[in-house]
């Protein structure tokens, strides 16, 4: 059996597997705290698919079967899963609530790194450099991710526009050509407005990076290039840190490689030496 978290190894293989894999990998991906109560067959007949294709899909994964893989997956859920929250508070124990945060963090920017290459990271960032023109637009929550990546952006000299409201959004998409690009943030992928300018922009001839979690969904699948978010909790609202903690480490990096593009890291000291001498007295 192969090491590594069998969750893990789903999320990286996914683009690699067959039609009928993805739909038992997002499916054990999405329901992995019920699976221990889903026999092979049960969750062939759940997905209206056979038997032998789940006990192949396992086999793939390295495992011996289906049920090696519903038991190394439940282990990894105890291990993540660490002290309930409710435990913590009564133990009055406030630096477990840190650790906890801290661990599951770094276990979703592993999640993360392993379904996005260094090398396509770094091609997002050579397109990014080469665009004459760089739109960003993101919604709910991922509008604070999708503002601060476009200060960034035109802080290294790259002319980048953030638009808050997709609607309006769609005046400045109109505008875009060949070489231009349109980043849109949307942690489901499923907004019809976003999915419209993504349309626009290839009716211009523009490319689209879209970032998103890392299930299937409709932007992802218009896009030419994909931030692929994993991070996944049972609390809401620490699901909700993990993934912008998640996505802030993926844009970082991609700012990090455009700084080591000709001329970036100049224009980053020049515009900084602006910005100082307008806030020295």
């Amino acid at each position: 059996m192969n090491d590594g978290s069998p969750l893990l190894r789903i999320r990286a293989e996914r683009d690699r597997l067959s039609a009928i894999e993805r739909r038992i990998g997002d499916f054990v991906l999405d329901n992995a705290h019920l699976l221990r109560d889903y026999s092979s067959q049960q969750l062939a007949g759940a997905l209206g698919i056979s038997q032998s294709s789940v006990v192949k899909f396992s086999q793939k994964l390295g495992f011996r079967g289906y049920p090696d893989l519903k038991y190394s997956i439940g282990e990894t859920l105890a291990r993540a899963r660490g002290p309930a929250p409710t435990e913590v508070a009564a133990r009055s124990d406030a630096p477990a609530i840190a650790d906890a945060l801290w661990q599951a963090k770094a276990q979703a920017d592993a999640a993360t790194r392993s379904i996005n290459p260094e090398a396509e990271l770094q091609a997002i960032a050579t397109l990014v450099d080469a665009a004459g023109r760089v739109i960003v637009v993101g919604t709910g929550e991922d509008n604070v991710a999708a503002r601060a990546f476009a200060l960034r952006l035109s802080l290294l000299g790259i002319n980048a526009i953030h638009d808050s409201d997709p609607a309006l959004a769609a005046s400045q998409a109109a505008g875009l050509a060949a070489g231009d690009l349109l980043a849109l943030f949307s942690e489901q992928g499923r907004q019809p407005v976003l999915l419209q300018l993504a349309k626009l922009a290839h009716e211009r001839g523009a490319r689209v990076l879209s970032a998103t979690r890392h299930s299937s969904n409709p932007l992802r699948a218009r896009a030419d290039h994909a931030l692929r978010v994993c991070a996944h909790d049972a609390q809401p609202h620490v699901a909700m840190l993990l993934y912008q903690a998640a996505l802030q480490q993926l844009l970082d990096v991609i700012v990090v490689h455009l700084c080591t593009l000709p001329g970036r890291q100049a224009m980053l000291a020049d515009h900084r030496a602006r910005m100082q001498r307008l806030l020295d007295p």
